[in-house]
């Protein structure tokens, strides 16, 4: 099996750089289109052989070294009372959100091999189709980013219901935040024990915190499934958004490597995070969109940056947006590999 992604992971030499980038699979690809026509996000995340075939379509389209398991951040709201659907245009809404010390106090830890089953089955599907290829990355959402979903009842531009919460009753967000630092240490667990072999934790909207209130409301419950995961002896990831002034922080909440998006440069992230951790990143992804001559002179910056030193995952800042060419996608990946070719 290629294991560069892992070995890079863990900060041994590489033959080249691995690739992998988040949202891989998804609306930029005509396949993945094919089959959104026929079933919603959410019944292809609760068809094991859909979600794997999905899983599936950019390891056989794009050079990449590592596949991650598609499904969705928010899946362990609904056995925990949380119901949620997609609303086209608006994305995810929960209705009702979760605003009162009442419904907080009425959230339920479930057992994630009953009541994400069919997440562990994917996982299952996929070990046997990926097993001589490349691992396979499972994921979860960090307990600021669940919470904050189940608060404001979607998307937000400012959080301010969330904050209104956190701030106003603080006894009543610790015991939200720790139910989900439960949770998702046993899911990620769970998904360990069916296969996967890395895990990655998604605080997609943590960047809307400042360094104290980090430290305060979301610090202690990140931390808490880091020290639940690490006994799975996979490797673990930290990915957010927006989180330059959180970067030390969220490394010391955990995780072998600290995930950077595009707004800090690759090298200035990586001191701040620390030169004996690993780090992912960091490309922009709308770069993905433009010029292929201005592309391929970001992914440069991005790998002078890195310096040819162990432990760097390359990927873009976020996701793959939904309009961009798939030839790009593709083209980047075989790029970083010529690029980086050779031991260290």
């Amino acid at each position: 099996m290629n294991d560069r992604f892992l070995r890079a992971c863990r900060r041994e030499p590489v033959d080249m750089t691995p690739v992998w980038f988040m949202r891989q699979a998804g609306r930029y690809m005509s396949a993945y289109r094919g089959i959104r026509e026929r079933f919603s996000l959410l019944e292809i995340c609760r068809q094991p052989e859909l979600a794997a075939q999905v899983t599936l379509q950019p390891v056989e389209a794009i050079d990449v070294d590592a596949a991650i398991l598609f499904s969705d951040l928010l899946l362990p709201l609904e056995p925990m009372g949380i119901p949620f659907d997609f609303v086209k245009g608006e994305g995810p809404v929960i209705d009702p959100p979760v605003r009162t010390v009442e419904r907080i106090d009425r959230l339920r830890v479930f057992e994630p091999r009953e009541g994400l089953g069919h997440v562990l089955d994917t996982i299952r599907l996929l070990s046997l189709r990926l097993a001589d290829r490349v691992p396979l990355i499972g994921f979860a959402g960090a307990p600021f980013t669940l919470a904050s979903y189940a608060i404001e009842g979607g998307p937000s531009s400012n959080y301010a219901r969330t904050k209104a919460l956190m701030y106003g009753e603080p006894e009543a967000w610790h015991r939200l935040a720790d139910t989900f630092a439960t949770v998702v240490a046993d899911y990620l667990n769970a998904q360990i024990e069916a296969g996967v072999q890395a895990v990655q934790v998604f605080d997609s909207w943590v960047g809307a915190l400042s360094p104290r209130d980090y430290r305060e409301f979301a610090l202690p419950h990140t931390q808490k499934i880091f020290e639940t995961v690490r006994a799975g002896g996979v490797p673990m990831l930290h990915f957010g958004t927006g989180t330059t002034t959180l970067l030390p922080t969220m490394r010391e909440a955990g995780g072998d490597v600290i995930g950077l998006d595009w707004r800090i440069p690759l090298d200035e992230g990586w001191a701040l995070v620390g030169d004996d951790c690993a780090v992912q990143g960091n490309l922009d992804p709308t770069l993905l969109l433009g010029p292929v001559e201005r592309l391929l002179r970001g992914a440069v910056d991005v790998l002078r940056r890195a310096g040819g030193r162990p432990g760097h995952v390359f990927n873009l800042g976020h996701g793959i947006l939904p309009g961009t060419n798939l030839e790009h996608v593709q083209l980047l990946a075989r790029f970083v590999h010529e690029q980086t070719g050779g031991p260290w």
